[in-house]
């Protein structure tokens, strides 16, 4: 006899999905979108810019390698479930500590399995990021109705800001590099480190060691310090992160700030929400795109030097090129559907892109950016 489903997923246009539960029980509302990297699963969903996001994972194999701490990218998982193809199955990895199933139920995520995927990513990319509603119940019972009514009620993240949830309560130092054979994490790896302050819209823990590894002494603020606290540290570099939610939300503080910032003349690297807030801080716009950019294999071609490079991303909102204004220059484009993908500012050190440059998980093509913004404060040094 076939198994009872435990899990159910209900998109707000009435579709449902039945499948087998795992992870935590309970229900959860959030806006469900897919990612295409193969790798990755415990670095994606302890990545905040997931925040309020069930991930559908289009490669069907989620959980074999399990779970271990060191590759969280948060203290916290997340994105609020999952979505996969098959049932996790035990994890066959020296470097795991537990399996996926169980790291899940102690985190409280919500995970669905035996779903056809490929179906739910088709329908995403041709209805949109939909909103839906997640349950698992062991005995299987759900009210279908009432999952609908609630994934059709949820206003969703236009005009949400989630960077204040996700970022940290208070000021940190960060000097952990990249991780390295046999098993531990570097240091920063200039004599006289670079003073730099990140912004913590969401911040991933590999990018804060990326730019560690390239030589900076990392002091990590809220999202919501002013320009006067950011100052205060006598930075040599400003880095704003990547987050989630509405970029123009998270503006509504973060824009004046970053203006401020802009006046002193500093080395600014943005990256995927702190690229936008960049963006808009010059006087550009964002808009909602149909179903965003997740996944770890996306080419992005740089137009200024003509070479193409693979790239990992995850964003749901995106700058529109057409308003950028005079003296910044787009540097980068998508070659999947031409949206912007990077900006500089004319005889300025200060750049953004929108992906992740340091791809946890991912390719490594963009991780010389990281080493652009050491060249940038160096060269300041004089």
């Amino acid at each position: 006899m076939p198994q009872k489903p435990t899990a159910c997923l209900a998109l707000a246009d009435g579709t449902v999905f039945h499948g087998q539960g795992f992870g935590a029980v309970g229900e959860v509302v959030a806006e469900l979108v897919f990612n295409t990297a193969m790798t990755g699963y415990q670095e994606i969903m302890t990545d905040p810019s997931y925040a309020s996001q069930i991930v559908t994972f289009t490669f069907p194999h989620i959980g074999n390698t399990g779970v271990t701490e060191q590759d969280d990218e948060a203290p916290e998982p997340v994105a609020s479930g999952i979505v996969v193809k098959w049932d996790p199955t035990e994890p066959s990895n020296w470097r795991a500590s537990s399996d996926l199933v169980q790291w899940m139920e102690r985190r409280g995520r919500i995970g669905i399995g035996g779903i056809d995927t490929r179906r739910l990513t088709r329908a995403i990319r041709q209805q949109g990021s939909p909103h839906v509603v997640l349950a698992h119940d062991p005995q299987g019972n759900f009210d279908i109705a009432a999952m609908v009514a609630k994934a059709r009620e949820w206003k969703g993240l236009v005009g949400l800001d989630l960077a204040k949830e996700v970022s940290c309560r208070q000021s940190y130092r960060w000097d952990e590099g990249l991780w390295s054979w046999p098993d531990t994490f570097g240091k920063t790896n200039e004599s006289r480190p670079f003073r730099v302050v990140a912004v913590d819209y969401g911040a991933k823990r590999n990018i804060l060691r990326s730019l560690a590894q390239s030589g900076a002494d990392v002091t990590v603020l809220p999202a919501t310090a002013t320009a006067e606290e950011v100052l205060a540290h006598d930075p040599e570099g400003i880095f704003l992160s990547n987050g989630p939610g509405d970029p123009a939300a998270t503006g509504e503080y973060a824009v004046p700030m970053i203006q401020e910032l802009l006046r002193r003349d500093m080395p600014i690297f943005g990256i995927c929400l702190g690229h936008q807030m960049l963006a808009l801080a010059l006087g550009a716009r964002t808009i909602k795109m149909n179903h965003g950019h997740h996944g770890a294999n996306h080419p992005v071609k740089d137009v200024e030097t003509g070479k193409v490079e693979i790239t990992s991303m995850n964003h749901g909102f995106a700058v529109d090129a057409q308003t950028l204004p005079k003296g910044v220059i787009e540097t980068h484009v998508s070659l999947f559907d031409g949206s912007n993908c990077g900006l500089r500012v004319a005889d300025k050190p200060v750049f953004s892109v929108q992906y992740h440059p340091e791809a946890s998980p991912g390719p490594q093509d963009s991780a010389y950016l990281f080493e652009r913004f050491t060249e940038a404060m160096r060269a300041r040094r004089g």
